[in-house]
């Protein structure tokens, strides 16, 4: 169908993301340090990104384009609820973290449990990062993010390791510090995939 859709500037855009964040419906996307429209379903025509784009690489065309698939887009946001999800990166306030059960997971968790993103990350809000390799203070951070926003419980994904009490203790100091009384769950996860409590 012939229906007005976003371009994309490759020689303009300077790879800064700023239009892949301000596009809710996941249509705009980074390949090779640039923006790329990745899918003409997704994309509602409303431009959204135009306005967060700071070299006006983004423009309006009219061509021949699928239609705008609001179903698609509806399901890809029920699975994903929010971007970035590296505990580092995270906003200290977002719409994300509000009224929703948030979990934190160790990074390997991921990896290690073969249907984690069915078993744990369903209508939660999500946070990954390694105690052992981030030289940061997760506690502090996480305590920002509990006073700031209207968390309904937390659950932490970690593995049987050690290193992973780190991120167990950061969550139940934050909660802690936040003084806030949420549920908080662990769920242990062996090095060999299986869920062990």
């Amino acid at each position: 169908m012939l229906r007005k859709i976003i371009q994309i500037d490759t020689e303009k855009c300077n790879g800064c993301g700023l239009c892949a964040r301000a596009c809710h419906e996941g249509a705009i996307g980074m390949e090779d340090g640039k923006a790329k429209l990745l899918r003409d379903d997704y994309c509602d025509g409303l431009g959204d990104c135009l306005l967060a784009c700071p070299v006006d690489a983004i423009s309006f065309t009219v061509r021949e384009a699928a239609a705008y698939d609001e179903a698609a887009v509806l399901e890809r946001k029920r699975k994903r609820r929010q971007w970035p999800v590296q505990l580092r990166l995270a906003p200290l306030e977002a719409p994300c973290f509000q009224n929703v059960p948030l979990l934190i997971a160790a990074d390997c968790t991921a990896y290690a449990y073969a249907d984690f993103h069915r078993d744990f990350m369903g209508g939660k809000a999500t946070l990954v990062g390694c105690p052992k390799l981030d030289s940061v203070d997760y506690a502090e951070k996480l305590t920002e993010i509990i006073k700031r926003n209207e968390i309904t419980e937390i659950l932490v994904a970690r593995m049987e390791v050690p290193c992973c009490g780190g991120i167990e203790r950061a969550v139940k100091q934050a909660v802690k510090n936040s003084g806030k009384t949420l549920p908080c769950k662990v769920a242990t996860i062996s090095v060999d995939g299986d869920l062990i409590r």
